[in-house]
């Protein structure tokens, strides 16, 4: 369907306000939740039928009972679709325990934007004959590949037992991009060339003007790199061009200031690509590359010191066999025109 290009965003304290409203609105709840996990998760309203809950700019881990990735849904007129289920099973109760308490309606999809255990662990709490589960075409391998390491993990650090049976996959598998019907309300899908990881997915809204950009867009945290750092960079340049007047990240505040977020973090990650791409052409090693390369100019960033050399460390290895002569390109964003 057609849409318009969004003009340039301005800040605006009627944005900030929205952010930091939620954030203590959702930070105070999230306390209380801590102390009762079988009480549904809280969220905030932030447009007509579009419900979010933002979680902790933290490491996931038993310290916030993994609850540190931002789940969402959408009501439409017939049913409800989820956007990502959280770090452990009982996030995913939680959540669908909002679901409830917020509409009647079914779930009818629950949407994996990738396969980061953070996003998905609570997948297993909206497993039913009803629901279909939606991710990218390259999520399942993905999963497959990380799931023995996730479920250690679960019973490592949260002594939480998990089968494999319990990690759930897709059975929509989405090559580019598909629309899924709410009733009265359309969302449209878009899986990325690898950025962020090599399965990403996004979901938009036309009815709110909604974006949800989960990891492809990081507010405050750190972005991690797990992917590409140049198709990272392509794929902010195709972000912008969706006509959004709000961005759901994966990790922080969401933000009416569509453009500013997303510039925000393009300058960290252009900034990330011009030094480490130095590095290499200057013949520095890897150990001497961490070191050296900080972080950009720009935004003050949480965790810094948890990703920043991460990234380094991944933005050197897959530059240091560039290839100049092929530049990573992006395809067109959902709701762009061409």
């Amino acid at each position: 369907m057609p849409h318009r290009h969004a003009g340039a965003h301005r800040a605006t304290h009627a944005a900030r306000g929205l952010a930091a409203a939620c954030l203590v609105a959702c930070a105070t709840a999230l306390a209380a939740h801590a102390t009762a996990p079988d009480a549904p998760l809280p969220v905030q309203e932030l447009r007509p039928g579009v419900f979010v809950h933002l979680g902790a700019i933290e490491d996931w881990g038993p310290a916030n009972g993994g609850d540190v990735a931002n789940l969402a849904f959408v009501v439409g007129s017939r049913c409800v679709a989820v956007i990502d289920t959280g770090g452990t099973p009982a996030i995913g109760r939680a959540l669908r325990a909002a679901v409830a308490r917020a509409t009647p309606l079914p779930v009818c999809y629950v949407i994996n934007t990738h396969a980061h255990p953070d996003h998905v662990l609570g997948n297993v709490a909206f497993r039913g004959e009803a629901t279909r589960f939606v991710a990218s075409a390259r999520f399942a391998r993905a999963l497959a590949a990380r799931a023995p390491s996730y479920l250690n993990a679960l019973a490592r650090d949260f002594g939480l037992r998990l089968a494999p049976a319990e990690l759930v996959y897709p059975d929509v598998a989405v090559e580019r991009s598909t629309e899924l019907d709410l009733g009265q309300r359309v969302l449209e899908l878009r899986a990325w060339p690898t950025a962020h990881t090599d399965n990403d997915l996004t979901v938009y809204d036309p009815a709110s003007r909604t974006l949800f950009a989960s990891d492809l867009l990081f507010v405050q945290h750190m972005p991690a790199l797990d992917g590409s750092l140049r198709g990272w960079v392509a794929a902010m340049a195709e972000l912008q061009q969706v006509p959004a007047t709000l961005v759901v990240p994966g990790h922080g505040p969401a933000r009416e200031d569509v453009r500013a977020a997303l510039a925000e973090q393009s300058t960290y990650l252009d900034g990330l690509l011009r030094a480490v791409r130095a590095a290499v052409q200057g013949g520095l090693t890897l150990s001497q590359a961490v070191d050296r390369v900080g972080v950009p100019d720009g935004a003050s960033w949480l965790l810094a010191e948890r990703f920043h050399r991460r990234n380094v460390t991944a933005a050197f290895a897959e530059l240091e066999w560039e290839d100049d002569t092929a530049p990573a390109t992006g395809a067109r964003a959902p709701g762009a025109k061409p």
